[in-house]
């Protein structure tokens, strides 16, 4: 049995600590990050916390294997005096809505080899898709999953903003999203780009900037330029 400790009552920390709950495998004990007087000890401590705070938190425990689950900091972000990791799931996480973590890719990394086996055991009861992914390639692919996730459904806000404005149903457009994010399962972004952009349709996107107001616009120009020269 694998003994978790995990620090931090947030959207992670939850969905998290209802994991490990129901497997038989792990015992876990969760406590809020300004509950670090009198620290449980376990085979693993996972630091839930905001970025901003894993320093501070990590400062306080003396466990022997502590990880953190951001995406952009580095393992030596940790600032425990004992061995170091990181245990970071790339997905998105809200509070009220539940995480299938059988497909949930885990990035993993330890200072320690028999650290890193013992992560990738503990991963390894939630998931398939696990990697072994260091501190520079793990700040790379955060910045790759705000493109794809974040700036993505800023896209849809938009669109949904448009809709709204012209008593549109916002539902019309569900098939065509889920088209898109089902394309790229088997062709490259690239060969599956399609619309004015890629075709140079002038006309087209003269008119849809007159549509647009001045913030959406600008938003606009700046996609089409950057699917026109490829990047």
């Amino acid at each position: 049995m694998i003994s978790v400790l995990l620090i931090g009552k947030g959207n992670i920390a939850t969905h998290l600590f209802e994991a490990f709950s129901n497997l038989k495998e792990i015992k876990v004990t969760q406590i809020n990050s300004r509950e670090l007087d009198n620290i449980p000890n376990a085979d693993i401590t996972i630091i839930a916390v905001s970025d901003d705070a894993i320093a501070e938190v990590s400062n306080k425990i003396n466990n022997n294997f502590v990880v953190h689950t951001s995406g952009s900091f580095a393992m030596t972000h940790l600032k425990n005096k004992t061995r170091k990791g990181v245990f970071y799931m790339l997905q998105t996480f809200t509070k009220n809505k539940k995480v299938d973590f059988s497909k949930v890719p885990f990035c993993l990394e330890a200072e320690d080899k028999n650290d890193y086996q013992l992560l990738e055991k503990l991963a390894k009861l939630l998931s398939e898709h696990n990697y072994n992914i260091d501190s520079e390639q793990r700040k790379r692919l955060h910045v790759a999953a705000v493109f794809v996730n974040n700036f993505t459904n800023h896209m849809y806000k938009i669109g949904n903003d448009i809709c709204k404005e012209n008593n549109i149903p916002f539902k019309i457009l569900g098939p065509l999203i889920d088209e898109t994010a089902s394309k790229i399962k088997t062709l490259s972004p690239e060969k599956a780009q399609t619309g004015p952009a890629i075709r140079n349709d002038e006309e087209t996107i003269k008119n849809h900037l007159n549509l647009l107001s001045e913030n959406n616009k600008e938003i606009y120009k700046l996609l089409t330029k950057s699917i026109q020269n490829g990047n």
